[in-house]
């Protein structure tokens, strides 16, 4: 039999991209972060590998919704305990954790399972304009 033969190479170091989150729309930023995440910009893509790619994401309190969004769209957390359901607005998550948004949306958009797993751990997202990692020297990317 033939066995498949993946061109994928084995290395550890990974390509860092940076996004900035200001003004951008949290849907079609959200979908560009997991497509660099997937490595879907690659040419060696294999949907069932890691491609070895990192996301920076800065200003994340700066992503806007579009329509009524901010008002009707809900984030749900349950304690575990009886009564313990947490119902928040998107406007009281951008006030008080705006990170986890983009978290939550991008995650959702991975895959499944290890894979999904493994690639959601190089996504990292910042309050601020400032990030740790000038030394891994990002690619910046523009989102229309």
């Amino acid at each position: 039999m033939n066995k498949t033969v993946f061109s994928i190479k084995k290395e550890k170091n990974y390509i860092w991209f940076l996004f900035d989150a200001e003004s951008k729309t949290l849907g079609r930023l959200s979908t560009q972060i997991s497509r660099v995440l997937l490595g879907k910009n690659d040419v060696q893509y294999n949907s069932s590998q890691n491609i070895h790619h990192g996301v920076i994401v800065i200003n994340a309190e700066k992503v806007t919704v579009t329509g009524k969004k901010e008002t009707d769209k809900f984030y749900y957390r349950h304690s575990g305990r009886p009564g313990g359901l947490t119902i928040e607005t998107f406007k009281e998550m951008q006030k008080r954790i705006p990170s986890r948004i983009l978290e939550k949306s991008i995650k959702g958009m991975l895959p499944k399972g290890p894979l999904g797993r493994e690639l959601f751990t190089k996504l990292k997202i910042y309050k601020g304009s400032e990030h740790p990692h000038k030394a891994q020297n990002p690619i910046h990317i523009t989102v229309h």
